[in-house]
């Protein structure tokens, strides 16, 4: 096969889940299937700054328009961010992480107005959709209309770490932009009523909608002194911090998957969550979950968790135990599965 696939968000230099999920599967397709040809596509802005192929099977990185022209259309074209303004293979997969934008203010009228325009385009130009979770899934079918036949549901995934030596502080760690969709505001709020020896760090770009006022809300906080914005980190201090934190945080509104959640259960972390969104799909019976809106819930969660070192012990084998049943190479498998589907 001839496959072609939008690397664009695989450069990300500060990666989001999109990113990852796209360097997965394009490395794993070319590794599991060395007798097929792949074609790595980028949009004008990405396609300068992209790298050259690092497998002999990828033949070359393309512009991707230039799919458009007949001589180079693939077997099948795989859109791996809900994007597809035209159909650039013989067959046209996209995947959805998710339409939160649809349904929550958590961006700009314009950006909104966009990617919704955006949606309904790929959705039109796909054959079949590819959905990171049910949750996603039952959104792609309920706002844009397309039949659950036309749907396959395959889930992100995580990597067993190289656990660093746990050095457990009491500290709870909280990994996503700063921004409202995440919930910082309420975590910071929830975390002003824990003990005082106990830290908050925030790792993650503060930068999304709404960091403004989120920013502002934790220097006013009573407890700054205790919450550090520790902004983009590197792989390797993130590893650091994962070996530090006693309790991982991800209370966030909206999640079409949530990868920060498996990553914390891979590294031994206990995980407080929401009960709302993707996040109970993800987390099943491994994490405590939370109203994410009700301060008072996110609270008495971290409290039951620092009040009680056997509780966290317990849930965090549970989470390690959640964590492998996510392999990343399920997700290469079954996304390949979906090409042979669609093309026999």
């Amino acid at each position: 096969m001839r496959i072609a696939l939008d690397a664009t968000y695989s450069i990300d230099k500060h990666p989001s889940g999109i990113a990852v999920y796209s360097r997965e599967i394009l490395d794993g397709l070319a590794v599991a299937h060395p007798d097929d040809s792949f074609l790595h596509c980028y949009r004008p802005k990405q396609y300068r700054a992209a790298p050259l192929p690092r497998h002999p099977n990828v033949e070359k990185k393309t512009l991707l328009p230039l799919l458009c022209g007949a001589f180079m259309r693939p077997n099948l074209f795989h859109a791996l961010n809900q994007r597809a303004d035209r159909r650039l293979g013989r067959r046209v997969i996209t995947t959805f992480h998710d339409l939160f934008v649809l349904t929550g203010e958590y961006s700009t009228a314009e950006f909104r107005s966009r990617f919704a325009k955006q949606a309904r385009l790929a959705e039109r130009n796909s054959d079949m959709i590819i959905a990171v979770s049910q949750f996603t899934a039952n959104q792609v079918h309920e706002l844009l209309g397309v039949q659950p036949s036309r749907i396959r549901v395959i889930s992100h995934g995580a990597h067993p770490p190289a656990l660093l030596p746990r050095a457990e502080e009491k500290m709870i760690l909280s990994v996503g932009a700063i921004q409202l969709r995440k919930n910082t505001a309420r975590l910071v709020a929830a975390f002003e009523s824990l003990p005082s020896d106990w830290r908050l760090v925030l790792a993650g770009a503060a930068s999304g909608f709404g960091a403004r006022e989120i920013l502002d809300r934790i220097e006013a906080s009573p407890a700054h002194d205790r919450i550090r914005v520790a902004g983009y980190v590197s792989s390797d201090e993130l590893e650091r911090l994962y070996a530090r934190a006693a309790v991982f945080a991800f209370p966030s509104l909206d999640e079409g998957f949530g990868i920060p959640v498996l990553e914390a259960m891979a590294h031994g972390l206990p995980v407080v969550t929401s009960n709302r969104s993707a996040l109970p799909e993800v987390a099943g019976e491994a994490a405590l979950l939370v109203d994410p809106t009700d301060v008072s819930s996110i609270a008495a969660a971290l409290s039951d968790l620092i009040a009680y070192p056997e509780r966290r012990h317990l849930l965090a084998q549970a989470g390690l135990a959640r964590a492998q049943s996510f392999p990343w190479h399920r997700a290469v498998t079954e996304t390949y599965a979906v090409y042979r589907e669609l093309l026999s």
